[in-house]
């Protein structure tokens, strides 16, 4: 191969790689897709407390049917904290320039291989024009796919003074938070002053029980028992994911569910509704694969992988727990 060639797939390959920068990276394959999901009544827009399972604490929920705070409820530090964040974000003009300039070095070090010079092959007018209308292109499609990928896997965040998700955008309360009737943190009405509460045994044996119940019931698809372990809002969104994957003819199973270390983050009484935030480090054998031919699209059916993750509880006085929100770690 001569270096005249060579310097041409080195333009290709540089533009690629350039082009890779802008590729979303994929989700873990697991109940939930390594999201966090739910509400922790009035504390939904509150970090979960440390504690030695999580001591980092836990990832703020990206679907919840809980209003998130005004901007001026939330104060001018989380202002500033999301202007951060955004700034701190890599903007798509930005990813663009770089995989444009990775395509121009690329090509002048492999002009400068081939003893052609640095901008050998870019030349002329006509040659550079045509190889940042490649980028352009290649840069506009990735620009759609990224949209495309975004609004399929990533809701809308419920963060202060960001947009809220679907049901708490509604001006009236949604179908799921009006049959919720205020279990499972939706908080329709206002609550009383949270008061904590002191937890016994068998609260932490019912925990470790549906840690195991609800993960069976989404890998066998089981509604009905979905529909009793969690809150109308839970229950609302495993059928949303079971029902996408269905359409995409695939199924996610999941098996050998063990906790391996567990704690209390929080636990707390508003109005007739008990609370508890539960940090869980456990493994669980998941698979996402093809229902027609069990062939494994994600994850491992054989390898167990390991979750930390916060499930926050709900009950009525007198009621059974109900999961109520899963919250990663962060």
């Amino acid at each position: 191969m001569s270096l005249i060639s060579l310097a041409r797939r080195g333009r290709v390959v540089a533009v690629v790689a350039g082009a890779l920068l802008l590729v979303p990276v994929l989700a873990e394959a697991r109940p939930g897709g390594g999201k966090g999901f739910g509400s922790r009544g009035t504390r939904t827009n509150s970090a979960p407390a440390p504690t030695n399972t999580a001591p980092t604490g836990a990832q703020p929920f990206q679907r919840s049917a809980a209003p998130a705070p005004s901007p001026s409820m939330a104060g001018p530090a989380a202002g500033a904290a999301g202007a951060a964040a955004q700034a701190a974000r890599p903007s798509m003009a930005r990813n663009l320039m770089m995989g444009v300039g990775a395509g121009l070095l690329g090509a002048g070090l492999f002009g400068m291989l081939s003893g052609s010079g640095f901008f050998s092959g870019l030349a002329s007018l006509a040659g550079i024009f045509g190889f940042l209308l490649q980028i352009a292109l290649i840069g506009g499609l990735i620009f759609l796919a990224m949209r495309f990928f975004r609004r399929r896997s990533e809701p809308q965040l419920a963060t202060a003074g960001g947009p809220m998700s679907r049901e708490a955008s509604q001006p009236q309360p949604s179908p799921r938070m009006s049959a919720m009737g205020g279990l499972g943190g939706g908080a329709p009405r206002a609550a009383s002053k949270p008061v904590e509460i002191t937890l016994a045994g068998e609260d932490f044996s019912s925990f470790e029980r549906l840690l195991g119940e609800v993960n069976t019931a989404y890998s066998n698809e089981n509604q009905q028992v979905l529909r009793e372990k969690l809150t109308p809002e839970m229950a609302g969104y495993f059928a949303d994911d079971i029902a996408e994957n269905a359409a995409k003819g695939l199924v996610d199973r999941v098996s050998d569910v063990k906790l391996l270390q567990g704690d209390l983050s929080e636990a707390w009484r508003e109005d007739d509704f008990e609370y508890a935030t539960v940090a869980m480090r456990f493994s669980l054998i998941n698979a996402l694969t093809e229902r027609a031919t069990g062939r494994i699209v994600e994850g491992n059916a054989t390898v167990p992988q390991e979750v930390t993750e916060h499930w926050t509880f709900v009950r009525s006085r007198g009621g059974d727990w109900k999961l109520s929100g899963i919250q990663q770690a962060a």
